[in-house]
Order: structure tokens, then C-alpha cells, then sequence
């Protein structure tokens, strides 16, 4: 994302959930409306793989570190697509009510992680300022100590999601004047702050950098759900794609000297807007052509329980992958696992990672569902599991 972060930032940013919430009301605009959506007022199958996808490529990304993942499958614009999308839906109820529910459902999770990460940062000599606000309301990136970063900059993603969602009601109505128009001019922001202007150091620049970037895919959201993209021509919607694809996949080799050496996206604001916009665009155009049997096939547990514990395997994932490595170190200590398991095997902290995980979404999951007024479960996606939309 931007060129501020690195290291673990860098992997931070490889992925991010959507908060969950309740489904949307269930009687959608007539066609000849200008919110009509082609797309079904429920669940959607296919964007909720979408998600859970990006959620395994996100952990992938931490514990391997491929620099081609985000070429390969660009986590961060698809999900603030697909966040796009759903508030774009929830906004046909009244625009405070529905910030205020998307708040509420961001914020529990946040403080229940937040605790336990502030808690054993004060146990390691941290001692915070003022800045701890941002710890109850992240509008920006929140102090953390040096010995903990991997494990709190992924609230970056919290922090642009928060804004986001603050700016809506104005979005939306920007996008109804001329929906292609703004799409396009939706990518001048990151080219400015690239070419023209260098955007400050600290939180101002950090959160200008990251909305500049996705700007484009949380209004392409918000154009899937108007049906403007089932409204434009294959032709045009794939030659537009694959000019922002060519842009920005070489401007990330040809730039890598300026981004310490690297083609990954998420050290490069442009490349990455570039090469969302044009992903997610033909992502979201092929959903217009999918039969509805095809995303009806997506509904299985497993993504249920992506979806529905989204945020918190999002938060807690870097958590689970630290204590991994701790805990495969007491597994060379058993001559057993010493002779017969790959300990040394990078896939096999990925296993392990996700073992954890599922933990942490047994013991803190239940938080999503407090957070979202919903009756606590230890695992979601059965029958009668409502989720967000």
C-alpha cells in the first residue's frame, strides 16, 4: 500500500476483512430506480469466497512473504470492493444510522484485540501519550512499541476502513452525477501524491496515502451495487481493465529501485491502486455473467465461518503466527516430532498458524457476534447463521 510502512507492515497489508452485519432489507429497488442492483439482496456466495479467499492469501502472505502475491491475487483492493459493495447496499436505510451500525460492529472486536496487545506492550516498558486515543477510536494509526509491531500495524486497515465508511453518504452521492466519470477520476489522487505532491509523514500521510489508494475499489463497489458495471459493454470494461492492469504491473518493475528493491504492491501505492482497479473491476464484471446456481455453490460451512469471524481472524492472525513459532520450537524438544515432521518447513508454520487461528476464533470470535447484536456462538455458518451484508 503505501511506501511509508515496511517489513511487517508490509505483510500487514496483505489482506483484511469486512466487518460482518445483518442482512440486508429484503424488498430491493424496481429496475427503472437508480440504486437497481442486478445483484440479490441476500448473502452472495461469490463475493463471500472472495473473502474468505483473501483471507487465506493474507495469512499465506505472513508466512511466506511471496512478493508476487498481490500480482497474483490483490487482497486489499478485493476486499475494499467488496466493502464498497455492502455499504453501498446498506446505505438505502438512513446514512447515520447505517455509520453508526458499522461502527459498532468494528469497534468491539478492535478493544477486545487491543487489550491484550496494549496490556503486554505496558508489560514490556511501553509507555504511551495522548496518541492512545486512537486505540479507542482508530481515525489513525495508533502507538505501538517497536517490540510489537507486527502484531498492531495491521490497524491500518481498521483505520482506512473507519474513514471509508465516514465518507459514504458523500461518496455515493459524488458517484450518482456521472458514475464512469468518477471512476476514472477516482485514480487522480494516488497519481497526484505519486508524481506531484509528497503527501506528509505521520498519520496525515499514512491515511492519505491508503484512501488515495483504494479509493477506486470502494466506488467500483458502490458501482457494482448500482448496476452500472452489468450496464457497460465486455469490450470496453476489459480493454479499460487491462490498460490499468499493464500500468500498473509496470510501473511495480519498472519502480522497484525506488520501493527497496521489490515489485510488491504493497509498497507501492500506484502500482497497487493500478492493479486492483483493474483486477477487481473484471472480478466484479464477471459476476454479472455468473449463473446464480454458481455462487449458491460458495455457500459452504467453511466460508460461512470466514465470513462470519472475518475481523477476527484479520486481527488475531498475526498473533497466531508469532506464538507458532515458539510453540514448533518445543517440537523439536520431542524426538518424535523432531524425526517425523517437516519442523523446518515453512508450510508447515502455515498448518500450525492455522491451528491457531481456529483458537483464537473459538475463544474470541463470540465477540463479532456480541458486536453485531447477534446470539454468541462458538462457531457461526450453520442454518440459522445471519451474517453481514
Amino acid at each position: 500500500m503505501g511506501a511509508h510502512r515496511k517489513g511487517s507492515a508490509r505483510a500487514a497489508r496483505a489482506g483484511h476483512p469486512e466487518p460482518a452485519g445483518p442482512p440486508s432489507p429484503p424488498s430491493p429497488p424496481s429496475p427503472s430506480s437508480p440504486s437497481f442492483s442486478p445483484s440479490s439482496p441476500g448473502r452472495d456466495g461469490y463475493f463471500d469466497l472472495l473473502r474468505a479467499v483473501a483471507l487465506v492469501r493474507v495469512v499465506a502472505y505472513h508466512t511466506f512473504g511471496w512478493a508476487w502475491a498481490g500480482l497474483v491475487f490483490p487482497s486489499m483492493g478485493v476486499m475494499f470492493g467488496l466493502a464498497g459493495t455492502l455499504m453501498a447496499r446498506s446505505l438505502r436505510r438512513p446514512a447515520l444510522t447505517v455509520i453508526r451500525s458499522r461502527v459498532r460492529r468494528l469497534l468491539p472486536p478492535f478493544w477486545f484485540w487491543g487489550f491484550f496487545v496494549v496490556t503486554a506492550m505496558l508489560v514490556h516498558g511501553w509507555m504511551p501519550g495522548w496518541q492512545i486515543v486512537y486505540w479507542i477510536v482508530p481515525l489513525g494509526d495508533p502507538p505501538g512499541s517497536a517490540w510489537a509491531e507486527q502484531a498492531w500495524d495491521v490497524v491500518w486497515y481498521l483505520r482506512t476502513y473507519l474513514w471509508f465508511v465516514l465518507l459514504s453518504p458523500l461518496l455515493l452521492r459524488v458517484l450518482r452525477l456521472s458514475p464512469v466519470v468518477v471512476l476514472a477520476l477516482s485514480l487522480v489522487p494516488v497519481v497526484v501524491l505519486t508524481y506531484v505532491w509528497q503527501p506528509p509523514e505521520g498519520r496525515l500521510g499514512s491515511a492519505l496515502t491508503d484512501l488515495a489508494t483504494f479509493l477506486f475499489c470502494w466506488l467500483l463497489g458502490f458501482a457494482h451495487h448500482e448496476g452500472v458495471l452489468g450496464r457497460l459493454r465486455p469490450l470496453a470494461v476489459t480493454v479499460a481493465s487491462l490498460a490499468a492492469l499493464a500500468y500498473g504491473g509496470w510501473y511495480a518493475l519498472a519502480h522497484r529501485s525506488a520501493y527497496g528493491g521489490t515489485y510488491d504492491l504493497d509498497d507501492n501505492p500506484l502500482a497497487q491502486a493500478f492493479w486492483s482497479a483493474g483486477f477487481v473491476t473484471l472480478l466484479m464484471y464477471a459476476k454479472e455473467y455468473l449463473p446464480a446456481r454458481s455462487t449458491r455453490a460458495s455457500r459452504s460451512r467453511l466460508v460461512a465461518v470466514f465470513n462470519a469471524r472475518a475481523v477476527t481472524i484479520y486481527l488475531w492472525h498475526e498473533l497466531a503466527l508469532v506464538l507458532a513459532v515458539p510453540l514448533i520450537d518445543r517440537f523439536w524438544e520431542v524426538p518424535a516430532f523432531e524425526a517425523h515432521l517437516p519442523l523446518e518447513s515453512q508450510w508447515f508454520l502455515f498448518g500450525v498458524g492455522w491451528v491457531l487461528i481456529g483458537g483464537f476464533v473459538l475463544a474470541c470470535g463470540w465477540v463479532e457476534d456480541v458486536a453485531a447484536r447477534r446470539k454468541p456462538t462458538l462457531l457461526p455458518g450453520g442454518r440459522a447463521a445471519r451474517m453481514g451484508a
